[in-house]
């Protein structure tokens, strides 16, 4: 599939011509990803709400609850929770982009396509299916998976808040989820030393882009479309923060030039926030990436 906005960004890189990002993906998906996808007990996911905003949200549930039902269909037996800015929107078909991954052996996969909810499950039709390499992932292990246990409370604000800015400024991991009408929705993972994401205010934050896989499906589709959708995860107590708002690459040299290591910059406006406490029953042990700059390793999708 010819998606111009990856086309743009990566003549924009400077890369050489040739086809990478959506062109080069197919929709099967293969016997070693079906496999992978059983195994998995989280998977983030990404839409458009019935306004339009974009969101990602995190489904969790026991091994098995991710399955391929065939070459191009996944299904899913779990559904957005109460409180989360996705809840109910499969009703209708939609774009959705999924990741799966794999915290322990910082393996993941991503499949886009379109979605709906069939008997309470999320079906999903796939158009693109992908693995992604494991590096630029923070490790960690299941500690505890109580399926009992209670969502907390939910806030939902237009401006972050003091501790809302202190969760993203000592992040070592965030999901961000895009899309570009009739090409499609994407999620993907973006993760750093504590302190990669920057906190300008209330409304605004930004991190460095570094060289990836070349393949720029998420900067292509802010290039057609700004509106995009972060979640942060606590993932020792449950806890999810996600941002629905616009996004901007500045792919000024000079700024970029500012951070080791970053090829750009991406500034993201913040226009709504959703705090839900003990979203997921699972609790993760965490091995931190070094703290001090100087050892900070730098990773993007």
């Amino acid at each position: 599939m010819l998606h111009p906005g990856e086309r743009s960004v990566q003549a924009r890189a400077s890369l050489p011509p040739g086809p990478r990002g959506s062109a080069v993906v197919g929709a099967t998906i293969p016997p070693v990803a079906a496999e992978f996808l059983g195994q998995q007990r989280i998977l983030l996911l990404g839409a458009a709400d019935e306004a339009g905003a974009v969101w990602a949200s995190l489904l969790t549930g026991t091994a098995g609850f991710v399955a391929a039902a065939d070459e191009e269909t996944i299904v899913v037996d779990a559904l957005p929770g109460a409180g989360d800015p996705l809840e109910g929107a499969f009703a209708a078909r939609r774009d959705v982009g999924l990741l799966a991954l794999d915290p322990a052996s910082r393996r993941r996969m991503r499949a886009n396509g379109k979605a709906r909810c069939e008997g309470g499950r999320v079906v999903v039709h796939t158009d693109q299916v992908y693995s992604n390499c494991p590096k630029y992932i923070q490790p960690c292990h299941l500690a505890r998976d109580d399926a009992e246990a209670a969502r907390g409370p939910i806030s939902v604000t237009t401006a972050l808040t003091a501790s809302q800015r202190r969760w993203i400024a000592e992040a070592d991991t965030f999901f961000v989820a895009t899309q570009a009408a009739g090409l499609g929705a994407d999620t993907s993972h973006r993760g750093g030393s504590s302190g990669f994401v920057t906190v300008t205010d209330h409304g605004r934050l930004s991190w460095p882009d570094y060289r990836g896989n070349s393949m720029y499906m998420t900067l292509g589709n802010i290039e057609l479309d700004p509106r995009c959708g972060l979640l942060f995860l606590d993932w020792e107590h449950g806890h999810t923060l996600q941002l629905t708002g616009r996004a901007r690459v500045d792919w000024n040299p000079d700024r970029a030039a500012t951070v080791p290591g970053a090829q750009r910059v991406v500034d993201f406006e913040v226009q709504r926030v959703v705090q839900v406490s003990a979203a997921s029953p699972q609790r993760w042990l965490i091995a931190r990436f070094p703290r001090d700059p100087r050892e900070r390793a730098h990773r993007t999708e």
